[in-house]
Formats: structure tokens, sequence, C-alpha cells
């Protein structure tokens, strides 16, 4: 049933869709991000707004697939990312919502926004030509960020939830073990659903 989605999902304009939709969510991603950076060490300024870098790499993979090409190297980063931050960002705003009772639009704005950014990243999998050493980079990367996070407190604020960043830390690693796993299943395993750029476009 999914498959029947790719002739829709390699047309050129859905492409050109999906690439402005997440420019403008990087750039609001950013703005998000403005007054936490302002408190930030300028060294800290690269990991602390994950999810709009997320989906800047996504960016980079939607420009690369309407040049007829593939960037391998932006794919891992942005699968594994995309997933991790955000499905993230659903189970943040979820324990919002079971530590205070209350769960405002904007909460359920950034909770189907991310849930989406994570379902994009997944779905243009079999376009993606990924190979081992991109995903050890995309792993890396995770959980360099999650120790700048945890270990330098530059994780994203969520005041409400102040009190249990040793919980919230530690379903961070496992999340990142888990989107490192789906970059693999969907990018990179042998027999993985594969299609190519011709057939795309």
């Amino acid at each position: 049933m999914i498959k029947k989605l790719y002739p829709l999902l390699g047309n050129r304009s859905i492409l050109w869709l999906l690439l402005w939709v997440n420019v403008l969510g990087t750039a609001y991603g950013y703005y998000w991000y403005k007054w936490q950076l302002v408190d930030t060490p300028p060294r800290f300024w690269l990991f602390v707004p994950d999810s709009p870098t997320a989906s800047l790499f996504f960016v980079f993979v939607l420009a690369a697939l309407l040049m007829g090409r593939n960037w391998p190297l932006m794919e891992a980063l942005a699968i594994v990312s995309l997933v991790k931050y955000g499905l993230w960002a659903v189970a943040m705003n979820l324990m919002v919502y079971f530590v205070s009772g209350q769960l405002d639009w904007i909460g359920l704005m950034l909770m189907a926004s991310h849930f989406s950014m994570a379902v994009e990243g997944v779905l243009y999998a079999p376009f993606y030509r990924m190979k081992p050493w991109h995903l050890i980079v995309a792993a890396v990367f995770v959980l360099h960020n999650e120790m700048i996070d945890y270990v330098f407190m530059m994780m994203p604020r969520y005041h409400t939830l102040d009190l249990y960043m040793d919980q919230i830390g530690y379903f961070t690693f496992w999340l990142s073990i888990f989107s490192i796993a789906v970059g693999y299943y969907f990018g990179l395993r042998p027999s993985r659903f594969h299609l190519s750029l011709k057939r795309s476009r």
C-alpha cells in the first residue's frame, strides 16, 4: 500500500513543495531557539537547535534529489536526526501534558510538525544511497550532540520537566540508538526497499 505513494513522493512538484515547507520550518525552528542561543556559549551554538538542524539536513537531501543527485552523508544525518528529534519532541510534549495536565495549541502544533519530520525522513529512505561510514558519522553526530545536551546541559528548555532531566537523558540515549537502527533498517540494509532516482522523476 505504502509503495503506491512513491510515484507521488518522487514527483518534482511534491519535492519542491516539501523543500519550501522544510526551509520555512527550519527558519522558524532557528528563530524559536533564539532566546536560548542568546544564553548559550558560542562554542555550543551548533548543538543547541536540534530539530531545525535535522530539517536542514533534509533540505539538503531534497535539493540534491531535485538536481537528480544524492548526498549520502546528508541522507544519513537526516534520517537519524529527523527520527530522533521528531519523536523526542512528541514524547516531551506528551510528558508536559502528563506532568502539568495541560497542552496548548503550540504543543499540539509542535507534536504534529515534529512527527511529520520523522515520517518524511523514513518515507524518502528508498531514494537514499548511504554507505556504512555515512551512518557511522550520523551516529557519532547524534550521540555527541546528546553529550553536549545532558553533560553540558544544553538541551532544549522545557521548564515543566526540569525535575526529570536524568530520566529524559536516559530516554534520549535509547532513542538515539533506536534512530540509528531505523537509519540502518530503512537506508542501508541490503534487502531494503530501493527506488532509483530515474523512477522518482
